[in-house]
């Protein structure tokens, strides 16, 4: 038996209103907007541009805006560490994935700063954003070079 993939989610708009409801993470991203089905039953879209974020949460009691927006130092999880802007001027943190396959066409995913906060990923529509800029690459492979080896010590298993 296959899993639900029904998810609870907060919908903030940038008129301030927060909308409390449940998406299907395979195709909540529609044409038009954010597929939204509200706990009274009803299917509504809502327009990317009305959009600020989706917040894909443990429970709706707790709230869809993070606490901490920013790291407070450099992040450990594996990705492109990003800080994006909205358009009211707004900021903040997140990271993506490091596979850039896994973009979406009408936005970013991103896992917020805070891991143990209420929202575990947050999605941001490409209407709702100013800028987005790249704060560095965490975990890159390129980097993951060993300590050279000294001169003076001999290969055991060198042909």
């Amino acid at each position: 038996m296959a899993g639900s993939t029904t998810k609870k989610a907060v919908v903030q708009r940038f008129d301030r209103q927060v909308l409390f409801g449940y998406v299907n993470s395979i195709s909540f991203l529609q044409l038009t907007g954010v597929e939204l089905l509200s706990a009274e039953g009803q299917v509504a879209v809502v327009p990317y541009a009305d959009i600020k974020t989706v917040a894909f949460v443990r429970d709706f009691e707790s709230g869809a805006v993070p606490a901490r927006r920013v790291f407070h130092t450099r992040p450990k999880m594996d990705g492109l560490w990003v800080r994006l802007q909205f358009r009211d001027g707004d900021v903040m943190e997140g990271i993506l994935p490091n596979n850039l396959l896994q973009l979406e066409a009408y936005g970013f995913t991103v896992i917020p700063p805070d891991p143990y906060s209420n929202n575990q990923r947050v999605f941001i529509p490409r209407t709702a954003l100013r800028a987005v800029e790249v704060l560095g690459v965490v975990g890159s492979p390129l980097k993951k070079k060993g300590k050279p080896v000294p001169k003076e010590q001999i290969g055991l298993f060198e042909e």
